[in-house]
């Protein structure tokens, strides 16, 4: 009795620490810090992903009073000119908001402070990128993440016991692989669908990696539960235990990669050339005065912000990773 505690405790630990692992060092965590704007110590969270309704807000804390800013930023991976947004000032607290993307769009940002000793960019020599998606039910994303920590938790836990020579994994493995089912195959591509306008865009039909790497795992557990499923089969088989092993390493390693990673990006300039081709005579007028506009993606009135725009429900874009 105490050993098996022991083994679920491991798991538990190692599940904890694969999940904080994969939260600190993921795509959408912020970029903390502190930095001094001549003399003037300001504090900073720039958030790099924005759910929801909505523009993004990006604030500083400025306790001193004497720093001014704006907020630098364009499209990703677009031609764009920047645009700028003035922080404003509320008690110690400098903010200014992104405008509001489609699904799946980006935005890549920095920041510019000045206390009147001179201008200091933040980040100093890199822009941060945000992801915009849209607001996903808590009945759904409550469920689909208790069933992934659960399915790392009785994957790891059976990887334990596959290493018992009179080990038996099997119910272990079991339960991995439907809650893996349930969490990553059903829950994941609704939660996708609520977040970026897309079920699925993993093997076969794209190359997103929060796709791919739940497919990994699931074919891993398959493979292991193949050769386990009769319940006499490891101790007729001892060998078949190490099956168990491989696929809860294929899952660690699943869990280890970073959140997000890879994920959904609408292309822009896909999006464009859409829009062009539906509303040419709007896009002409565009191109003939670009000062209409700082992008180049609305389409519903020439003086509108093309960063409020949403996309349409066919929007190109290259994943749809949550």
């Amino acid at each position: 009795m105490t050993r098996t505690i022991l083994f679920w405790v491991l798991a538990l630990l190692i599940t904890l620490a694969s999940a904080y692992y994969q939260r600190k060092t993921g795509p959408t965590y912020p970029v903390d810090g502190v930095i001094t704007v001549y003399g003037a110590e300001v504090h900073y969270s720039l958030t790099r992903s924005h759910g929801g309704d909505g523009d993004q807000p990006v604030s500083l804390t400025d306790p001193t009073g004497t720093v001014t800013g704006e907020i630098v930023y364009k499209r990703y991976k677009s031609q764009d000119d920047w645009s700028r947004v003035p922080l404003m000032r509320m008690a110690d607290t400098l903010r200014g908001m992104l405008p509001h993307q489609p699904p799946a769009g980006k935005l890549e940002y920095f920041v510019e402070l000045d206390n009147g000793g001179g201008v200091q960019r933040l980040p100093e020599h890199e822009s941060v990128v945000t992801r915009f998606k849209g607001a996903v039910p808590l009945g759904v994303l409550i469920p689909h993440v208790i069933a992934m920590f659960l399915a790392m938790l009785l994957s790891t836990r059976a990887g334990i016991e596959s290493f018992r020579r009179k080990g038996k994994p099997r119910k272990q493995a079991l339960w991995a692989t439907g809650l893996l089912i349930v969490g990553g195959l059903i829950l994941g591509p609704i939660v996708q669908k609520y977040a970026f306008g897309a079920y699925w865009t993993g093997f076969p039909f794209g190359t997103d990696l929060t796709d791919n790497k739940t497919l990994i795992a699931f074919i891993a557990w398959v493979v292991a539960l193949a050769a386990i499923w009769k319940s006499d089969a490891i101790e007729k088989q001892p060998m078949r235990r190490w099956l168990v092993t491989f696929a809860a390493l294929v899952t660690l390693a699943v869990y280890l990669i970073p959140h997000s990673m890879m994920g959904s990006e609408l292309d822009y300039a896909k999006l464009d050339a859409e829009r062009a081709r539906q509303h040419p005579a709007v896009m002409d007028s565009i191109a003939a005065d670009p000062a209409v506009m700082e992008d180049s993606t609305a389409v519903d009135s020439p003086g509108a912000n093309p960063a409020d725009r949403t996309a349409p429900a066919d929007a190109p874009r290259s994943g749809s990773g949550e």
